[in-house]
Formats: structure tokens, sequence, C-alpha cells
């Protein structure tokens, strides 16, 4: 079989993004504003009408759970066919969910697909597949540094029958809204083994479990609910069934790596998408714009800033596609490096391409007239979330280290 040119996609991916930017045209852009703004006022537990309205549009169109690989629910794409169809829907913060194409759900849903029993996909991985309840992945802790994640603090202990849950968690995006029903919670049944990443375990919390609280939502950078749901969560005395386990004890960061393979994949074609809109953005500002006798597009600071944009989006661009191919052909383990380098590239990217769309704009960047301070905030939160950047730079030294060492 020829290799496929990761430059040039495949027919089926191409009449896909086609129908994607088409949806995109007809219903995303033209209603995002206001979804926007009713997010802001209303807040992480209310879901804007439209939002329900255009998701049964994208899946009477077939364009539904794009993200699940070699499945029967959905498009069966491969990482590589499926980076360009979330560019397109990166564009816009409305768009990954009315395509059920949004974390955490993407990232539970393929656990569940993988991990889950019969039960647990009857009860749970099938309403989210059809889109009708939401899910929330609660793994990071306020009290420790969880950029390592082997210093969780949760405790999932055994009582017979069933499993009892204590812990602390925040940024477990999903938790506000009233369409959540399950969580995936990682917390430690063996904290002295002397592995490390065998301590922890995922199981399965229905959020209306007693001793689940959702404590509040978090802001991220004075947003609340728009661009993440993000929340604080605290778990009391909470008791599920063991059945509730997933994969067995001692397998939690094993399920964590492979759930956060693409889920690093999906974040990164997303922001380079939302990094061409803004670059879209900054060109026609610059051409609409005179500051001192001339069109801010004739000042050399502004090619030169719309210039390196380019460059910085496209090797962003070149890097993904091939990480997400490497991970079609060789594996996620196999492909940790490139994955590594495509979560420091991509957000840092973003972030330099929207700070120079803000400082064009002027005052009016920093508002949310023109979406660059909410673009802000989610390229500067993608530098931490799924690991920071010294995370992902150390663990690429020392892959590079290996290489020269006899």
């Amino acid at each position: 079989m020829s290799t496929p040119n990761i430059l040039e996609p495949n027919a089926r991916t191409l009449e896909l993004r086609a129908r994607v930017q088409r949806f995109m045209d007809e219903h995303i852009y033209p209603n995002e504003h206001a979804y926007f703004e009713e997010a802001l006022e209303r807040g992480p537990s209310h879901v804007p009408p439209i939002l329900e309205q255009l998701k049964a549009k994208a899946r009477a169109e077939g364009l539904w759970n794009l993200f699940l690989p070699e499945s029967e629910h959905g498009a069966g794409l491969t990482n590589l066919e499926y980076a360009p169809l979330c560019e397109v829907m990166g564009r816009s913060h409305l768009a990954p969910e009315v395509f059920n194409c949004s974390a955490p759900d993407t990232g539970n849903m393929e656990v569940l697909a993988r991990y889950g029993t019969d039960e647990h996909k009857a009860q749970w991985l099938e309403p989210l597949l059809r889109g009708e309840i939401r899910s929330a992945f609660a793994m990071t802790e306020p009290a420790v540094a969880s950029s390592d994640a082997t210093n969780i603090e949760s405790r999932i202990r055994r009582e017979g029958d069933h499993y009892v849950i204590n812990g602390r968690k925040w940024f477990t995006t999903g938790a506000t809204d009233p369409r959540c029903k399950i969580l995936i919670f990682m917390g430690k049944t063996d904290p002295d083994n002397p592995d490390r990443h065998k301590q922890q375990s995922m199981v399965l919390v229905p959020l209306n479990t007693p001793g689940v609280k959702v404590v509040r939502p978090l802001p991220v950078f004075g947003f609340v609910g728009v661009p993440d749901r993000a929340a604080e969560v605290t778990f009391t005395d909470v008791r599920v069934p063991v059945s509730n386990m997933l994969l067995g004890e001692g397998r939690g960061f094993e399920i964590a790596q492979g759930r956060l393979g693409p889920g690093r994949i999906h974040h990164c074609m997303r922001l380079i998408g939302l990094a061409e809109r803004v670059l879209e953005s900054m060109c026609k500002r610059a051409d609409d714009r005179v500051a001192f006798g001339r069109q801010l597009s004739q000042q050399t600071v502004t090619q030169e800033r719309i210039g390196q944009s380019r460059i910085l989006i496209d090797q962003a661009r070149l890097l993904t596609l091939r990480a997400a191919y490497m991970m079609d052909t060789v594996g996620n383990k196999v492909a940790k490096a490139e994955i590594a380098m495509i979560k420091v590239a991509a957000p840092n990217m973003a972030c330099q391409v929207i700070d120079w769309a803000i400082q064009l704009f002027g005052g009016a960047g920093v508002t949310n007239d023109f979406g660059l301070a909410s673009a802000y905030a989610t390229a500067r939160l993608l530098r931490i979330a799924d690991g920071p950047d010294e995370v992902h730079r150390n663990q690429i030294a020392k892959l590079e280290m290996a290489k020269h060492r006899h």
C-alpha cells in the first residue's frame, strides 16, 4: 500500500471538509455571536437553545461523531483524515459541540468505547454518542502539582461491593453543564504501590451520586462557561458499585495516557483553525485602519507580523499532520515525541498570533467584540491543559538525548 501524502487530504476527507465548511458558513458563523453573548450573560449552567437546534441539524446531515475512529457510531476516520475537519471546527468556539466532537466528551467516549463494559456502553456511551447527555473528566487537583499525574491525592477505597471515593478536583470541564450526567474520576486505589504509575485507577461516577458537589465554576481569564465550562468539584464518601471500575485497579495512568494522545491532536488542530481565522481578521483589519497617514497594512511591523504568523501556522500544521500520520501508522507510544512537540508548538503559536492580532486591533482587541480575548484565553489555557509545556519539553529532551547515548 502506498504511503499517503500528508499534505493532500484524500477524497473522503475533502468531501467531508467541504460539507463541514458549508455547515459553518450557513449555521455556525451566523449564530456564534448570539451564542457567545448568551453564554456569557446566562452563565455555565445555561444551555443556549441554538446549541441543541444546531446539533440536530448536524446529526441529520451526517456530520456527527467525526472524531471517532473504527466505530459504527462515527465516521471511522484516521487521525490524519480527521485533522483537517478538526481544524475547520476550531475556527469557532460553538462548532465542536455542534458536531459532537468537543472535549471532554470525545476523550470520555473513546475511553468508554475501549475500556467500558457492555453495561457502561449501554448506560453512558450510547447517550453520549447521540449527544443526549454530556460528561466530565475529574483528574486535576488544586492541592498538588497536577503536571505530575502521580501526585493526585484523591482516594478510591473498596468496601465490599462498592468503592468509596474522597477527593477534591478542579478544572473538571463540563461539570456545571445541566446535561452532564457522568464523570470519569481518577484517584488512588493503591497509594503504597512502589510503582507510582500503578497506584491510580479510573472509575465512573454519576454526577447525581450522593456526596458529589459541584462547588463553583472556574473562570478562565474572567470567562465563565465560554470557552471552557471548568469547575471545582468535591467528592465526600461517594459510593459507587465495584462494577463502575474501568479496566481494573491500578490501570488509571495507562487509561489517561491512551486518552490524552488523540485529545492533544484535536486541541492542536482546533488551535490551528482558530489561528487561521485570527490571521484573516488581522489582514482585513490592517486594510481597514489608517494610522499616521498610512493603512496599517502598509506599516512594516504589520507586514512582518502577518508574514511571521503565516510561517508559524504552517509550521504547526505540518508538525501536527506528521504526528497524526505517525499515530495512525506506528501508534501513540512510538509517536510520543511528535505528540509532545505539537502540544508545545501549537498553543505557543496560537498565543503569539492572537497577541499580535490584539495589538493590531488596539483597544478593540481586548473587548469581546472581535473574539480575540476569548481566543487568547483558549490558547493560553492549552499551554497548561493536557500537560504543561515544561513537561512536554522535558520528555522531548530525554528522548532526544537517548538517541545520542552509547
